[in-house]
């Protein structure tokens, strides 16, 4: 059972260690996403590892009839879409099984605070949430691997007692009006014959 006091991990480390198309793909991903280390993408992997393998076991006991998974089914398509992960209208087990990482990803706080454009870039993000200037409604929140929810999207802003509060600002971006966050962000140019 363990100790109280002391937590489990929440992640599982890969398997093998030195593979390079894999390493490559975490860095990319750390990269975008501004994530402080690997461990935080190995989380959102196993976040998505317990939904599909939710979704598999599901799919089997459907196929024998068994009542209790039409409700287990329910659950599981009111938590992924409460969090935003999934659409509505698309809500399927063949949907949950094609989910990737990235879709986790997304659904982070400090992803969400970058492209509301609270912040200039998704590490500085990560620096206003852990010194406490961003809050969900009159809550302050210092993890950037919260998971937002749907309904929370549109409350999150910052701390009403953050120096960020004020608009003068130094640190706070400026955005024109007229203007979103998504698109002042700089885009790759692509060189011309590629």
């Amino acid at each position: 059972m363990g100790d109280p006091r002391f937590h489990r991990k929440k992640y599982e480390t890969p398997r093998h260690p030195w593979e390079a198309d894999r390493i490559k793909e975490e860095w990319e991903l750390k990269k975008k996403y501004g994530l402080k280390n690997k461990r935080e993408i190995w989380k959102a992997k196993s976040i998505l590892r317990n939904f599909r393998a939710q979704a598999r076991t599901l799919q089997a006991k459907l196929r024998y009839g068994d009542p209790q998974a039409e409700k287990q089914q329910k659950q599981l398509f009111g938590r992924l879409i409460r969090l935003g992960i999934l659409d509505e209208n698309n809500a399927t087990l063949d949907a949950v099984l094609s989910l990737t990482v990235e879709d986790i990803l997304r659904r982070r706080l400090q992803t969400i605070v970058y492209l509301k454009g609270l912040a200039r870039t998704p590490r500085q993000a990560r620096q206003f949430i852990v010194h406490g200037h961003i809050a969900i409604g009159d809550r302050r929140i210092t993890i950037p691997g919260y998971l937002v929810r749907k309904e929370e999207e549109d409350l999150i802003g910052y701390y009403d007692y953050s120096p960020l509060a004020d608009e003068m600002h130094p640190m706070r971006p400026q955005v024109v009006a007229g203007e979103s966050a998504v698109d002042t962000v700089p885009e790759v140019e692509q060189k011309e014959g590629e």
